[in-house]
């Protein structure tokens, strides 16, 4: 039985660059010790890419009217397919590296009841990675050299213990908000946030948004717009800084005072699905004033 169980639903490998990066991740994730990998999904290139990298791959998924696979489904098959602890949901661009791990089996041996997130670095990737010797500490250089450290609206891993999650809204995967409810369940249900940025590298590989309707990012489609309906509403939509405890040195501990932290704090007072009337000008003005506040990496 393995540690933690990581799954994803892979976009179709046809993408030259998509196909790399996914490849990618998968190579970092299967170099991972105690770790098993599961792809879902039939998308071309899923089986053939599950088959060389030797991992489990589970084809049937429900999907939503456009084809898209839920979240609910994806979720239902991480936890039926693997005896694991601990899993991890990810995006299947993400490279995640041993002290993801680590992180995982710090917070384990403290709490029981979490979810794990943090923010992510962002890193162009064009072709495939050396993973031959210390590939962990050249990726960590390149990143250092060439990475942007990115928003907290960007959450794109979550650990969590098995016997959480089991029942989620049937979003749609890929698409906003889905992501952030995660979040704010694990706030107002589990009671336990943790952001292991200050302890976790996490890689995302840049890419265009080439599989997806017009080549844009799907802020403000119709999936989005049932996602964030799904999710309650807007005072539902929480990311990385509405963690209530991170991850330092391996100790869970409460935040360190960031003023972005208490300037996102006070946005989600004034925050409101009308979208107009003062309190929403005033949590627009909140969020202004985070955005140069929000992509300075945690100080060692």
């Amino acid at each position: 039985m393995a540690f933690l169980t990581i799954f994803t639903a892979p976009k179709p490998f046809t993408n030259p660059h998509i196909n790399i990066i996914q490849r990618n991740a998968l190579g970092a994730w299967t170099r991972l010790a105690d770790v098993e990998v599961i792809l879902i999904g039939d998308e071309a290139g899923i089986s053939e890419a599950a088959a060389e990298f030797g991992v489990r791959h589970v084809p049937k998924v429900a999907r939503d009217a456009n084809g898209v696979p839920l979240v609910s489904a994806v979720m239902e098959i991480g936890h039926k397919y693997s005896d694991s602890p601990l899993l991890c949901y990810a995006n299947g661009d993400m490279i995640l590296m041993s002290d993801a791990v680590q992180a995982a089996r710090n917070v384990w041996k403290q709490v029981k009841d979490f979810l794990l997130i943090g923010q992510r670095w962002n890193l162009d990737l064009t072709e495939p990675f050396d993973f031959s010797g210390d590939w962990e500490a050249r990726l960590r250089a390149e990143v250092r050299k060439r990475g942007q450290f990115y928003t907290p609206w960007g959450i794109d891993y979550f650990i969590f213990p098995r016997h959480l999650y089991t029942e989620v809204p049937d979003f749609t995967i890929g698409r906003p908000a889905w992501d952030n409810w995660m979040v704010y369940h694990g706030r107002t249900k589990i009671g336990l946030v943790i952001d292991a940025s200050p302890d976790v590298m996490a890689v995302h590989q840049n890419h265009d948004y080439s599989h997806l309707p017009g080549n844009k990012p799907p802020y403000g489609s119709e999936a989005a717009k049932a996602n964030l309906a799904k999710a309650g509403g807007r005072r539902c939509i929480y990311n990385v800084l509405d963690a209530n405890r991170e991850l330092w040195d391996g100790r869970i501990r409460r935040p360190r005072f960031r003023l972005v932290r208490l300037l996102r704090c006070l946005e989600r007072i004034f925050v409101n699905d009308k979208g107009q009337g003062w309190a929403w000008e005033i949590s627009l003005r909140l969020r202004r004033l985070q955005l140069p506040l929000e992509t300075i990496p945690p100080r060692r």
